[in-house]
């Protein structure tokens, strides 16, 4: 009698497929990324392309190697191999930022519930890497495996889909329907934050119903990459392009950002 256990030879069999997907991942996982941080060794530009289309075939193969149920567990090792891929900026200088969107195909494939993760992915890949279709199309797929509450504040994926849809696909329609969804989405929530995200997204979405080449939407959509920049460049961009529309940045003593819309529409 077995009492519902696996007989030795199936369970050692079952042992032996997780360790073999541990070993897999870890070789998959080999850091070949330090190479391109070591730009201080005279990689020349012609070497750092070689690593970055050895970088590009080992994401790819990820794509295709299962996990063995270590599916979260290699979307974080991956998303840590983007921030160093990402936070290199002497080796993007020289090679781009074409592979972010490459990097978030694995880490969403692998954990669709990863909300900070696509944050990153609009930035990236639409931002830096100039592939908005791209980061557009991942958020897409992986809004479909999602709900509004699953994971928490699910509803911001929905809010930077419909950003990338505005300012950099020029698709006005879908940006709309991305604000109405987000504004559904958070009004399933009862704290202030989402209270306030879903009124946002709601006016915005009203703006553009009502004219979809509205500036009131575009700086809206361009405070929100203001609140969410990475860093001083896409900032410094986020305010140029709020006051070409018409609106005006203001600081407080406090030092908290205020936005005053178009006054004309």
């Amino acid at each position: 009698m077995n009492n519902g256990q696996l007989p030795l030879s199936q369970s050692a069999w079952a042992t032996l497929v997780v360790i073999l997907g541990i070993l897999i991942i870890g070789w998959l996982q080999t850091p070949q990324l330090n190479q391109l941080k070591n730009l201080d060794n005279n990689f020349s530009p012609e070497a750092l392309q070689q690593e970055i289309e050895s970088e590009e075939l080992r994401l790819n193969l990820l794509e295709k190697t299962p996990a063995f149920g270590f599916d979260n567990l290699l979307a974080d090792w991956v998303f840590l191999d983007f921030l160093e891929y990402f936070g290199d900026e002497p080796a993007r200088e020289v090679t781009g930022y074409r592979l972010s969107p490459e990097y978030f195909e694995v880490i969403l494939d692998n954990d669709p519930r990863f909300l900070e993760a696509y944050l990153f992915l609009s930035t990236s890949s639409t931002s830096y890497a100039g592939l908005p279709e791209k980061s557009v199309a991942l958020m897409e797929k992986g809004l479909k495996l999602l709900s509004p509450q699953v994971p928490a504040k699910s509803y911001y994926i929905w809010r930077y889909k419909g950003v990338d849809e505005l300012l950099f696909l020029g698709n006005a329609q879908a940006a709309r329907q991305s604000f109405e969804k987000a504004a559904e989405w958070a009004s399933t929530y009862s704290d202030e934050e989402s209270k306030q995200v879903a009124s946002l997204s709601r006016q915005t979405a009203e703006f553009l119903a009502k004219n979809p080449d509205s500036k009131s939407a575009q700086v809206s959509a361009w405070t929100m990459v203001l609140n969410n920049a990475l860093d001083d460049r896409t900032r410094a961009i986020a305010i140029e392009r709020i006051e070409a529309l018409g609106g005006k940045v203001i600081v407080t003593p406090e030092g908290a950002v205020q936005i005053k819309l178009p006054q004309s529409d």
